[in-house]
């Protein structure tokens, strides 16, 4: 086979061992189809993993410009040429994908393709993916050229490689969930055991110094001096119980790439397109970096939940002296001078709190109709 700078056997090691380097599935999918895209010369790729309602509930591609992405708009549904891939799972090569009769067109922003060469991904019999290329880099004398048999039969290797790597993916992620979760049940039980005995012996304490307070006072002063100290026990237990549920990814990993994983898993289960960036920022003081986590997932949880965005934007940056959070969503927005109903109904005075315990400010920019953007930026970084 001849492929180009990136042929042979080297080419195909190369590629096989850059999937089998990431666990996370986000990450897999963008190496499968930067893969993919090198190895065959091609000036488009991408990937598809459906969901169960005719869409996809991931999709990676290589070769667009994240500007020329948003101005695509929505993810694919399942149609077309994608739908023959997914739902037949065979092979499909095309010398122009646009005389094809189940070509339906594309959006106003999307690039030209051409020549097409798109494989099913599948986990035995179950496709688990699409992966296509399009617009082969050769010379195309009176429109010739194209991708090949070889190609196809070195794609159909790609692929199969690329089941396992999305398999093993899948499992790890999984694996790693269970394990958060069995852990928070853990420390759940021993929070409730904990506190809920110091909580019952200051109430049966208070409840003694309550009915000796007009016969027996100095003993009513000894029994609240007991609840001063039942009480100081009690909020040392929870104090305990808080820094034991700092996310462990956060002691592992750090701030950015705690933020990117717990986004990509956001990204996959909402509708909305939801992205990440960070750019330029160093390890923080861990009482920042879980008041930005929480601050994080609590806008988060606002945009997707309540104000219907399409988009929801997580950038983590370098400003001046410090670091700022940004998440910016073009829901439905509320507002801003309504403070206190807001306020209460979005966590805005909880994540007001998270940010001045942690040194830092809050601001909060909304229109009705337009939108939210939350800033939370601390000193350092």
């Amino acid at each position: 086979m001849s492929h180009g700078p990136r042929s042979g056997l080297a080419a195909v090691s190369s590629a096989l061992l850059a999937m089998s380097r990431h666990l996370e599935v986000r990450d897999v999918l963008k190496t499968i189809v930067a893969s993919a895209r090198e190895l065959l010369d091609a000036e488009y790729a991408a990937l598809g993993v459906p969901d169960d309602h005719g869409g996809f509930a991931q999709f990676v591609v290589d070769g667009v410009s994240e500007e020329q992405w948003k101005a695509i708009g929505p993810l694919p549904r399942q149609h077309g040429i994608l739908a023959a891939m997914l739902h037949e799972a065979r092979a499909e090569r095309l010398a122009d994908v646009r005389k094809d009769p189940r070509f339906e067109g594309w959006p106003k922003a999307h690039p030209d393709l051409i020549d097409f060469l798109g494989l099913p991904i599948r986990d035995g019999d179950e496709v688990i993916g699409a992966l296509f290329l399009a617009n082969k880099n050769c010379e195309r004398p009176e429109g010739g050229c194209g991708f090949t048999e070889d190609d196809e039969e070195l794609l159909g290797i790609l692929a199969q490689h690329a089941a396992i790597a999305l398999t093993n993916a899948r499992l790890y992620e999984r694996s790693r969930e269970l394990t958060i979760a069995e852990e928070r049940s853990r420390l759940a039980h021993e929070l409730h055991d904990a506190v809920s005995q110091k909580l019952f012996s200051l109430r049966l304490t208070a409840q003694a110094a309550a009915r000796l307070v007009d016969r027996d006072p100095s003993r009513a002063k000894g029994e609240l001096q007991q609840v001063a100290v039942l009480a100081a026990e009690a909020a040392d237990e929870l104090r305990a119980a808080v820094v034991e549920l700092r996310p462990a990814a956060l002691d592992e990993d750090g701030l950015v790439a705690t933020l990117r994983t717990q986004i990509q898993v956001l990204d996959r289960a909402h509708h909305a397109r939801v992205t990440f960036a960070g750019h330029g920022v160093k390890a923080l003081p861990a009482s920042q970096e879980e008041a930005l986590l929480r601050v994080a997932q609590e806008a988060l949880h606002n945009a997707l939940r309540h104000s219907g965005a399409d988009h929801v934007d997580v950038t983590l940056d370098r400003r001046h002296s410090g670091v700022v959070l940004r998440v910016a969503d073009d829901g439905s927005g509320f507002d801003t001078r309504a403070v206190r109903h807001a306020g209460r109904h979005l966590g805005l005075v909880s994540m007001r709190d998270r940010a001045s315990g942690a040194g830092g400010t809050l601001t909060v920019e909304s229109v009705p109709g337009k939108g939210t953007v939350i800033e939370m930026e601390v000193p350092g970084g």
